[in-house]
């Protein structure tokens, strides 16, 4: 991980978290169109920062990744039960994939989560995210189905993993 450094986003780093979403989301298909509301609500990076805190990791001087972590009752966490941190939407560049960017933004959020004693770190992923879906276990991530929830209007289940601190 020589050159990889975590730290909170600045308002200038927005358009490069947006277009890094973007490509990780749109790059393996989990959606067809940056024009679909879930994409457009993913590229309103000031929206998320103001919400939760926003992370990026960094490789000499480049931003490769982001994350967005909160804990209950922030406004934008969607899982999280008191006493809980939970963080969304973590993307690498796909350029930059398996780098050890998104392994370091999630130890950043599990640091600020024991600072804070917080009892656990939960994430909600894809059915099928093969990448994310390989990551979380790998970091001590448990899933938690009786913790999945629908999107609205769909017959979808949205998985949840957990990590007991």
């Amino acid at each position: 991980m020589t050159g990889l450094s975590v730290r909170e986003a600045t308002p200038a780093d927005y358009p490069e978290i947006a277009r890094i979403a973007e490509a990780a989301y749109l790059g393996p298909g989990y959606f067809e169109s940056a024009d679909h509301p879930y994409m457009q609500h993913i590229a309103d990076v000031a929206y998320r920062a103001s919400r939760g805190t926003l992370l990026v990791a960094e490789r000499d001087g480049r931003i490769v990744g982001s994350v967005t972590v909160m804990a209950h009752g922030d406004g934008f966490d969607q899982i999280a039960r008191p006493g809980e941190f939970e963080f969304r939407l973590l993307v690498v560049d796909p350029a930059a994939q398996r780098s050890g960017a998104g392994t370091a933004l999630v130890r950043e959020v599990e640091a600020r989560a024991k600072r804070a004693e917080a009892t656990a770190v939960v994430l909600t992923t894809g059915e099928g995210w093969e990448a994310p879906n390989a990551l979380y276990p790998r970091l001590g991530y448990e899933r938690a189905p009786e913790r999945d929830w629908p999107v609205t209007g769909t017959d979808i289940m949205l998985p949840v993993y957990i990590k007991r601190l």
